[in-house]
């Protein structure tokens, strides 16, 4: 499985309250990626103290290649408007298993 982790952060000098605006442009971009199979998962990364959530977050797609997560995270609209910066790892998922597919967005399941 071709899975690449992008690991987003905001931008210097960025608020939250900036972050939020784009926040609802983002989150259709993201429910658009899931119903297309190309996000695995997404979330936001807490601070190590598990007490708050500085706007840093993960999202692990499924591409072609390396360039092809470059243009999924490209296109994100928190990093078209300046808002967050991200960097792309490809990631072997050689661990784990996999039975219930969930969509947190919307809500539906299927159990395989």
């Amino acid at each position: 499985m071709d899975l690449y982790v992008v690991f987003t952060r905001r931008a210097p000098g960025v608020t939250l309250a900036q972050m939020r605006e784009v926040t609802p442009v983002h989150l259709a971009y993201q429910v658009d990626l899931e119903r297309r199979g190309v996000m695995w998962g997404a979330g936001p990364l807490f601070t190590p103290d598990d007490q708050s959530w500085e706007g840093d977050g993960m999202v692990i797609v499924r591409a072609k290649s390396l360039e092809d997560a470059h243009a999924i995270a490209s296109a994100d609209p928190m990093h078209q408007r300046g808002v967050r910066q991200f960097e792309i790892r490809p990631w072997l998922l050689n661990e784990g298993s996999m039975t219930i597919r969930v969509s947190f967005s919307d809500g539906r399941q299927h159990i395989a």
